[in-house]
């Protein structure tokens, strides 16, 4: 395969160039000036104006499956995904049965290989998510697990998170966290101010996420755990990983933002009701900025989705009692063109290094750059092409976004340099 004429961003080696490639046997084996290569080639792709980068790898994503795949399966999660420009995801332990045991893990595993798209899975912190008893963590890494976390359920017991940190340190391998105290939520999905005032209900404060989030750093400054603070979503939050990562301690600390928390604030939650619910909730403009700030300045260094699929019949509930979460592969990287660069927030490489090169560096996976000899795993997007949100290669529907126009269309995804999704 050639691609031709295409603008190349590589925030690992810094490269942002037109440039062409050759792409043989999976891999890439040259990258030149554009017009330096002569021969033809079986494939060849002109991406004039478009961008071409690394594919963009999600490490928080739900797939539904086993146990809930009327909401999304392994099959339908990996088409939204590559859709979406994502050659690699991280799946969540929060299955049915969870992700505690050889048996499940090796399933998510195995399915996962017959898809087109990378697919890795981290295994649960505790058994069944009840957040008592600790899994085997050195016995489910060997199995294959790249990370652990109870996601969606927060660990309450703090000398049983200092073992958790304890053990995945030993293996270099990240914990990430679900920061919310349910003690402090009345109900979940919604931020306590002016949103649960319009709902006339309790919500969640920002203080749930605060103080989990402070507790959690600590531990892992005192461990050295590879640390991923989970979907922030309070000015506090980020202020206190920005502290940690400034500690000579914090190498290891990371912290994710969604899409939905750098776009929108409770007022879609007033606006959408329970399409744009989710936890933890959307909050005010103070913390939409603080998160925007975080991604400048590398306090916050991961874009992931939450990507949380729910059914029609699921969403339709009254607020307190619809799930909370929103689909978010085929969209992620329009929202972070159009809400974060086009806006000059953020530059292209800067999105690119936070959708791609970061979370891979995170995992340790062979992802994230485009360099010679490395896998071809590439997104080739039209960064001024608009499109409206109307429909999903998930089987799930639920977001916020349905109507919007947004810019930067994907044309094509490439992994191990073969065409899995094109336009």
């Amino acid at each position: 395969m050639i691609i031709r004429n295409g603008f190349v961003i590589d925030p690992m080696t810094g490269r942002e160039e037109n440039a062409d490639i050759i792409v043989e046997a999976g891999r890439i084996v040259k990258i030149c000036p554009v017009g330096q290569i002569k021969n033809t080639a079986d494939k060849e792709i002109d991406a004039k104006g478009m961008i071409v980068a690394p594919g963009l790898v999600d490490v928080h994503v739900h797939f539904r499956d086993p146990g809930f795949t009327y909401k999304e399966d392994i099959e339908t999660g990996a088409k939204a995904a590559l859709a979406g420009g994502f050659t690699s995801v991280v799946l969540m332990a929060n299955t049915k049965p969870a992700v505690d045991n050889e048996e499940t893990l090796s399933y998510v595993i195995e399915k996962g290989k017959t898809t087109d798209l990378r697919i890795y899975t981290c295994a649960a912190v505790t058994k069944g998510l009840g957040g008592k008893e600790m899994v085997d963590v050195d016995d489910l890494f060997e199995k294959g697990a790249v990370g652990f976390t109870d996601d969606g359920i927060p660990i309450m017991d703090a000398e049983l998170m200092r073992k958790a940190m304890e053990a995945t340190a030993k293996l270099n391998v990240p914990i990430s966290l679900h920061e919310e105290d349910p003690g402090l939520i009345t109900n979940n999905g919604i931020n306590r101010g002016a949103a649960s005032e319009h709902f006339g209900i309790g919500g969640s404060p920002r203080e749930a996420e605060i103080t989990l989030i402070e507790r959690d750093l600590q531990l892992a400054l005192e461990t050295g755990a590879v640390l991923n603070i989970q979907h922030i979503s309070t000015k506090e939050g980020v202020e206190l990983v920005r502290k940690a990562k400034n500690d000579p301690r914090g190498k290891n600390i990371h912290a994710e933002a969604t899409p939905h928390h750098f776009t929108l604030t409770q007022e879609a939650a007033i606006k959408h009701g329970t399409l744009a619910k989710m936890n933890p909730p959307l909050r005010e403009e103070a913390d939409r900025q603080a998160i925007i700030k975080g991604l400048q300045d590398g306090t916050i260094d991961i874009i992931a989705t939450d990507h949380a699929p729910h059914s029609k019949e699921e969403k339709e509930k009254p607020i307190t009692e619809a799930p909370s979460g929103i689909i978010g592969l085929e969209t992620a990287l329009s929202l972070g063109v159009t809400e974060l660069v086009d806006k000059n927030l953020l530059t292209m490489k800067e999105l690119i290094a936070a959708m791609s090169t970061n979370p891979a560096g995170m995992y340790g996976l062979e992802a994230g750059s485009i360099e010679e000899g490395k896998a071809a795993d590439l997104v080739i997007f039209a960064p001024s092409e608009s499109y409206t949100v109307e429909s999903f290669l998930s089987k799930s529907s639920n977001s916020p976004f349905v109507g919007q126009t947004l810019k930067g269309v994907v044309h094509y995804t490439i992994v191990n340099g073969e065409i899995v999704y094109q336009k």
